[in-house]
């Protein structure tokens, strides 16, 4: 997408709120009631194990998942799901064609890592 003028644009103050980290999943289960989502935890390091909501139940396998390190933005505010409060959100990118993966760095940094 080329963004043209009048199009939203955010500040780098605006990008700058985000606490964007690297997380290990160590635990997938499910949201109740819930056909598409995953209830993660995520270890972040310093910041502790987070719980975290992710619409990828119809992509990857618990078993896939497990272990995966992954990019996370850290500072969201908690969302109710049902029974379930997400407390992050996991980064994914989407192609034309639809196929989604997760985002991850391109080597391994241990859980907590700030991403700038």
């Amino acid at each position: 997408m080329i963004y043209k003028p009048g199009d939203y644009l955010v500040s780098i103050n605006d990008f700058a709120a985000f606490d964007i980290r690297v997380g290990k999943i160590v635990e997938v289960g499910v949201v109740e009631g819930s056909r598409k989502l995953y209830a993660l935890k995520v270890d972040l390091g310093e910041l502790g194990t987070k719980s975290i909501a992710a619409g990828i139940k119809n992509i990857y396998t618990a078993e896939q998942l497990t272990g995966k390190t992954v990019v996370v933005i850290a500072n969201l505010e908690p969302k109710s799901l049902g029974s379930f409060v997400s407390e992050g959100m996991v980064l994914a990118a989407e192609s034309a064609d639809g196929k989604v993966v997760l985002l991850k760095p391109d080597e391994e940094l241990p859980p907590g890592s700030r991403i700038r």
